[in-house]
This record gives structure tokens, sequence and C-alpha cells, in this order.
């Protein structure tokens, strides 16, 4: 079986460069470690007093809280269609 071929690129994430290896292409990779970036700093902005550890934990609560919902709104798409078209 062929393996992948893996892109390795390196991105800065709350001012620490991290060495990502991964599948994807390097666009999307940096488009993750944007949004992690980016929500590191919105909850670090109303709790400054977090440190790294805690606010990397509140990051991926938070980030993993707004995927079950689009995953639930998702489904519920798919039951709606599902639905539509037996009728």
């Amino acid at each position: 079986m062929a393996e992948q071929q893996k892109t390795r690129i390196t991105v800065d994430i709350y001012g620490q460069q991290y060495a990502i290896v991964g599948t994807e292409s390097s666009s999307h990779i940096r488009l993750v470690a944007s949004i992690v970036d980016d929500k590191m700093r919105e909850i670090s902005a109303k709790n400054p007093t977090l440190d790294i550890n805690k606010l990397a934990v509140l990051t991926a609560v938070n980030v993993v809280h707004e995927y079950i919902k689009l995953k639930e709104d998702y489904d519920r798409l798919l039951q709606q269609m599902k639905k539509e078209k037996d009728e």
C-alpha cells in the first residue's frame, strides 16, 4: 500500500514555533495553526492570568465544543434532507 506524501511545515502558534507533519497541504496546515492561534489569543485576552498549559486546554475544550455543535447541526441537516427525500 502506497504511503501518502507527508508535508512538513513550521508554524507559529501563540509565539511558539511548531514543526507540523501531515498529509494535508501546507495551506491547510497553516489555516489550522492560524485558527488555533486566534482562539488562544481570544481566550487569553479574556483570561490574561492563565498559564500556557491551562490556555492550551481551554482552547482545546472550546474547539471541540464548536466541533460538536457543528457536527450536531450537520447531522440534523442530513436527517432533514433524508426526511424530505422520503416524503
